[in-house]
């Protein structure tokens, strides 16, 4: 009986190992996005990102430095797609339109910023959203948001407007009739936020 030979195991090449390391840290941001958006950031479990992702749980301290570290990457990650969609030269009925159809298109950044509500008590402004704010000034300044109304309470308006499809869909369906994920939803309540965010910009009261 002739011996079976086993060829060697070939060692993996640089660019193949780059390729799995940046699918290893991609499959670990996706699964932890779905489970920090469940559960919130103490209840996600570091075990439970790994085995979503189908990796082993060390490669967490390996990439990210343990799961606070996998958790400020998303909030990069957010700041990052945060800048590609405020757009200064958007109309901001246009860009609020913008924000309400990503969120609908993937709500657990919706769900995620929910939960941080819910259990952080960090009050200082998020880069984010002091950017936010400033654009707001920029736009008053320039007449699309009426001058009585203070920057804040819009943005606090229109980021519960972007909200609520997502963080309370039962009103949703007790107010419309439909549901948020349903494409005449989607439509009508597009088309209003942008006239709500228009009737904004009208002249203010003496």
């Amino acid at each position: 009986m002739e011996e079976t030979t086993r060829r060697p195991r070939r060692s993996p090449r640089p660019g193949e190992r780059k390729l799995d390391a940046e699918r290893s840290r991609r499959l670990l941001l996706d699964a932890a996005l779905e489970e920090f958006a469940a559960k919130g950031y103490a209840g996600a479990r570091v075990q439970d990102i790994a085995d979503r992702a189908g990796v082993n749980k060390q490669l967490i301290n390996y990439y990210f430095g343990g799961k606070e570290g996998l958790y400020s990457e998303l909030g990069r990650q957010w700041l990052e797609r945060e800048a590609e969609l405020n757009d200064p030269e958007t109309p901001i009925d246009e860009l609020w339109v913008r924000y309400l159809r990503d969120s609908l298109d993937d709500p657990r950044g919706v769900r995620l910023n929910a939960w941080r509500g819910l259990t952080e008590n960090d009050v200082r402004i998020p880069e984010d959203f002091a950017e936010d704010l400033s654009d707001l000034r920029r736009r008053q300044a320039a007449g699309e948001l009426a001058g009585d109304l203070e920057p804040e309470a819009v943005m606090m308006l229109m980021t519960a407007m972007v909200a609520m499809p997502t963080v309370m869909p039962n009103a949703v369906r007790r107010i419309y009739g439909l549901s948020p994920d349903s494409p005449e939803f989607q439509e009508r309540y597009a088309d209003q936020l942008r006239r709500i965010v228009r009737h904004l910009a009208g002249p203010a009261e003496a």
